[in-house]
């Protein structure tokens, strides 16, 4: 909680470089109400138990731990390349802490961790996962994982994780470089359509 009386959702570093990140892409209904003017009354009447935090800042500074520079994501804020490209390319390594208890048994958890891997591919950088439910895993800077525990064990993982420094074109351009090349591919499909008629 701040001075004005905000609450976040936030990760902590202690130690030797302290800091803290806070959440910027919040969950609605989960973390805020949206349209709150509208919303917040008829949710009272109804005793609806609702969290109400204030989102983090877009930029953050990284936080550190061995003297590495580290870029920190929040449960599903892994889904938004864009809000993970904030910490590059000076983060050497990506931690995201998840609570995907909200979804069980399902097939999401498996989905969070693929975006994850998604995550670490495009960024160039290790990625550390690290969930209370499961599913915890280190996946490496192409995206493969290298150590993973299971759902629903409590459980310690114990790996290696490499620090990387450098750009990639994801770095550098973010969906940029996408929107250019589906404008590419629509530009030859039409030119390709045009001279069969």
């Amino acid at each position: 909680m701040t001075e004005n009386g905000a609450y976040f959702n936030s990760v902590v570093s202690i130690g030797t470089q302290p800091g803290s990140y806070n959440k910027h892409h919040l969950v609605p209904f989960g973390e805020y109400i949206p349209l709150q003017f509208l919303l917040g009354e008829f949710l009272k009447l109804l005793e609806v138990p609702m969290s109400d935090f204030s989102a983090g800042k877009a930029q953050q500074d990284n936080l550190y731990s061995a003297g590495q520079a580290i870029g920190v994501s929040i449960c599903y804020e892994d889904a938004f390349g864009a809000l993970i490209r904030n910490s590059l390319p000076s983060a050497k390594l990506l931690v995201n802490v998840s609570n995907d208890a909200w979804f069980g048994d399902s097939i999401a958890p498996h989905q969070h961790l693929e975006i994850a891997r998604m995550r670490a591919l495009e960024s160039g950088r290790y990625l550390l996962r690290a969930t209370n439910t499961g599913i915890s895993a280190v996946i490496d800077n192409k995206g493969q994982i290298t150590k993973q525990a299971p759902q629903f064990k409590i459980m310690t993982l114990i790996a290696s994780a490499q620090a990387y420094e450098g750009a990639t074109p994801y770095i550098r351009f973010g969906n940029a470089l996408v929107v250019v090349l589906l404008f590419v591919c629509l530009l030859l499909g039409g030119v390709r359509y045009s001279w069969r008629f």
